[in-house]
């Protein structure tokens, strides 16, 4: 046991001097502790203990006596956690249960773990056991569990937004019905009227036809008045005067009854039809609303069965190479036809030919604008042709550029635009440049053969899809976010965006259609390789995504398949 004085510190073996009062040894005193703080990691006497425990910042640590730590070390035990319990504010988590692998207060293990064998104080645990913890490993895990929900989020968002986005249509499509109840009923209003307006002018007619005899009546009733009143002495014309006069009090007698008679049958009563305020009154809504599953962009698309329509039309004089393919809001599917030099409308139901355009080059790549209009690039002219879907089809703007333009995309209100090479342009609707992405961070080029491209609607990302390099996903700084370069996708042609936010990329070689997610992640295969058909060209999907179109080269046909 050490004594009290001064310490020489030459005489005292590392043992004995780790286990003295650390106070006292700062004050050049030799005392042995019998105490030790696991938060000081330090040794105190007993009159020193006392003042370690006076101080408010000093009070929660945990004291324990000397023959409770470790003997034969040096250090003795680790620090205690300062990490406060959740349930037990006041308490630290100093506990471990090794049944149940968990941590938690003393407090915590009296509730939760009374039963179990094997609790330790943490610091008693670590110092007694060769159990290591590896910080970087779960920080790893953690890392990639954060990108999980962050990614979560991200579909959580999406389906917020297309639920708004939904809200937005289905509250139109209310409106819109209510107007044609309301023309219904205007038009049920009208027709009322017109039933009224042709029975009062049928009892007007006989009304002012009885008016006619009358007023017949009056007359001859006046005429045999006057002439009885101014006759003279002739007796003879007295005679005929006095008969004349009887005959048309006579006729007027009976037409006096007779329009008695008719005036008590001919009316009108209005008798409103009451079933239809009955069934109104019934319903509770105009519409019919219910829930239904709808398709994430994780879900991979399951294909159920498929049908080939032709496209053809009577003008066109080649088979049909159908390059590219966008659908509408209603299910419209439009289709650039490279060798007829046409834009194809095709119906949403029987995929038949309802309109085309004849442009004046060989098209490549067509894209939604709105509800009412589609822009195509058009590579041998270095222009973007924006066509008109309302009535009859017909080119409306166009914009030029200094390149050959093959790749199109619209979305928050910009074009972009790119050629058969190494480039990406953002462009405004009017034709002004505004940005171009070619090269990485390192100076090194983005792509070497574009064939098509796709934007989401935040234009958050870019999706190229390019013959050379496969699948490419850039931010909308054009920095990289991930790409795709495998034997299951060869020569990427074609890349399309569904409404759901997942991404349908063609494989010209591997004649496929691969599934990714928005972030450019494979989901998988949607279409296999056909050994008996042709190397696939374009892929669209409508809105509901519940048909998938794809075209082959040189087919004349398109592939409508249900998922």
């Amino acid at each position: 046991m050490a004594t009290g004085g001064q310490i020489d510190t030459d005489i005292l073996s590392d043992e004995i001097f780790d286990v003295l009062c650390s106070m006292c040894r700062n004050e050049g005193r030799n005392t042995e502790g019998e105490k030790y703080c696991v938060d000081c990691l330090d040794y105190f006497c007993v009159s020193c203990v006392k003042v370690h425990s006076k101080v408010p910042v000093l009070a929660g640590h945990k004291v324990l006596d000397k023959s409770q730590v470790k003997s034969g070390t040096n250090k003795g035990l680790p620090r205690a956690p300062a990490e406060r319990c959740d349930r037990h504010s006041h308490k630290h988590i100093d506990m471990y249960c090794q049944n149940h692998d968990n941590v938690g207060c003393s407090t915590c293990m009296a509730v939760d773990h009374r039963l179990c064998k094997d609790t330790f104080y943490i610091p008693e645990f670590i110092q007694n056991n060769t159990y290591q913890v590896e910080p970087r490993d779960i920080q790893a895990k953690l890392k990639e569990i954060a990108k999980t929900l962050e990614k979560q989020a991200d579909r959580f968002k999406q389906d917020k937004q297309r639920l708004l986005k939904r809200r937005a249509e289905i509250l139109a499509d209310i409106r819109k019905f209510r107007q044609e109840i309301n023309g219904q009923l205007d038009k049920l209003e009208k027709s009322s009227i017109d039933e009224i307006e042709s029975k009062v002018k049928c009892l007007e007619d006989k009304i002012e036809e009885s008016l006619k005899q009358l007023q017949a009546n009056k007359s001859r009733i006046r005429s045999a008045n006057s002439k009885l009143a101014s006759t003279n002495t002739n007796h003879s014309e007295v005679f005929v005067y006095v008969k004349m006069g009887e005959d048309a009090v006579n006729v007027a007698n009976k037409y006096i009854e007779h329009a008695k008679i008719k005036s008590t049958v001919e009316d009108i009563e209005f008798q409103p039809d009451r079933t239809i305020l009955t069934q109104l009154e019934q319903k509770k809504t105009i519409v019919t609303l219910s829930e239904k599953p709808t398709k994430t962009a994780d879900n991979l698309f399951q294909i159920k069965g498929n049908r080939s329509y032709n496209v053809k039309v009577k003008s066109d004089e080649n088979v049909c190479y159908i390059r590219s393919a966008c659908c509408m809001k209603d299910g419209t599917i439009i289709l650039t036809d490279r060798s007829n030099n046409k834009l194809k409308c095709i119906h949403s139901y029987n995929y038949t030919v309802t309109d085309y355009c004849d442009l004046s080059g060989r098209p490549w790549q067509v894209c939604m604008i709105n509800n009412t209009q589609v822009a195509v690039t058009i590579p041998s002219k270095k222009e973007v042709h924006f066509i008109s879907l309302e009535r009859k089809m017909k080119t409306t703007n166009k914009i030029h550029t200094d390149f050959e333009c093959y790749g199109l995309a619209y979305a928050n209100n910009n074009l972009y635009i790119a050629d058969n090479d190494t480039s990406v342009y953002m462009y405004t609707l009017s034709g002004r440049k505004l940005n171009q992405f070619s090269k990485d961070q390192s100076g090194h080029k983005l792509f070497s053969s574009i064939y098509s491209l796709a934007v989401r609607q935040d234009a958050t990302r870019i999706y190229v899809a390019d013959n050379c390099k496969g699948l490419i996903v850039l931010d909308n700084n054009g920095q990289v976010i991930t790409s795709f370069n495998d034997k299951q996708l060869k020569w990427a042609n074609c890349c399309y965006l569904t409404e759901a936010g997942s991404l349908l990329v063609s494989g010209d070689d591997s004649n496929n259609v691969l599934q990714f997610t928005c972030d450019g992640e494979l989901i998988g295969e949607v279409i296999k390789a056909d050994s008996g058909k042709k190397w696939i060209q374009s892929v669209c999907c409508n809105q509901q995504m519940t048909k998938m179109c794809i075209s082959r080269i040189r087919d004349g046909n398109i592939e409508v398949y249900d998922i």
